[in-house]
């Protein structure tokens, strides 16, 4: 997976790993129904929205109703393949481990963010990220890759197909960097910050528009991800975040804009239908974030955005 990754943020050596914070279900076979939905925040916005996130680029995009489609396909489907023999993240000891391989690199992260979110929110409960491959099933329904990363405040779990790196890069035209997936987890474990203070579920059935509820609450878990970055190296597991990486944060965050989704993959822009916010506010709340550095000035709730 090359992402066009280039040199960047560096893991201390001696950082001890915890590979326990990530569910390792790469290649199991299990059978799946479709039901229940990611609930909150991103599986059924993006289920509606995927022919967006998981649309065919510059070549067009697939409907909602293509996607609906494919979902029903995947009712009762049987995927082949068996459990592992152990699990390829056991080797990740140390941050020099996560210099080494990117199973350990995105351990590493985890753990940064989380021992951040910990020492920053009373009561803040650890939680695993899920690798998985193609398909899945967890407490919000059926997880595909198509949905991309998400966050179920069901089972207070973080998923992700690991492939969502590379199609940032092939698909929606990132750059890449290791600092680009650091930004993605940790968006995502914002959202479980907004459901441990309960953010979350005062959103309702306010999902669609340039200030609707959906899109105030992706920009603000974009703003936790920049007040990550701002404590990353005092947690213990990294040497430096550099001027490169936070370009390639906000690089990324740019790539997934609704603004930017909609006219690469539809060639117009509808705002009434933005569920995460455009380029240029996603890079305004992660800069806020990683310059402030404090949760509470992640307030996209309040006033203009």
């Amino acid at each position: 997976m090359n992402m066009g990754i280039r040199a960047g943020m560096s893991f201390r050596g001696d950082a001890r790993l915890d590979p326990s914070q990530v569910e390792d279900r790469r290649g199991r076979g299990r059978t799946v129904a479709v039901g229940g939905g990611a609930a909150g925040l991103i599986g059924l916005i993006i289920a509606l929205l995927v022919n967006l996130l998981g649309g065919s680029g510059s070549n067009g995009a697939r409907s909602v109703i293509d996607v609906l489609n494919q979902l029903e396909r995947l009712n009762q489907v049987q995927t082949t393949g068996g459990a592992p023999e152990g699990s390829a993240l056991e080797q990740c000891k140390s941050g020099a481990d996560a210099e080494r391989t990117e199973d350990c690199r995105i351990v590493g992260y985890i753990n940064s963010i989380q021992r951040y979110w910990k020492a920053a929110v009373r009561g803040y409960t650890v939680v695993p990220t899920v690798f998985f491959s193609d398909v899945t099933e967890g407490g919000c329904g059926t997880a595909t890759t198509d949905v991309g990363p998400f966050y179920c405040p069901v089972d207070k779990k973080v998923y992700i197909d690991l492939g969502f790196f590379q199609e940032l890069h092939d698909r929606f035209g990132a750059q890449g960097g290791p600092f680009a997936q650091a930004y993605v987890l940790a968006h995502e474990y914002g959202h479980h910050v907004q459901d441990l203070s309960g953010i979350l579920a005062r959103i309702g059935n306010d999902r669609q528009g340039p200030r609707s509820k959906s899109v105030r609450s992706e920009l603000q878990a974009d703003c936790f991800a920049g007040v990550w970055a701002n404590h990353a190296v005092a947690t213990g597991y990294l040497t430096e975040v550099s001027s490169d990486d936070i370009a390639d944060a906000l690089n990324a965050a740019s790539a997934v804009g609704d603004d930017r989704i909609q006219s690469s993959t539809q060639g117009q822009v509808n705002p009434e239908t933005w569920t995460h916010g455009s380029s240029a506010q996603r890079q305004h709340w992660f800069t806020v974030g990683y310059q402030t550095g404090q949760p509470n000035g992640c307030d996209t709730f309040s006033g203009s955005i």
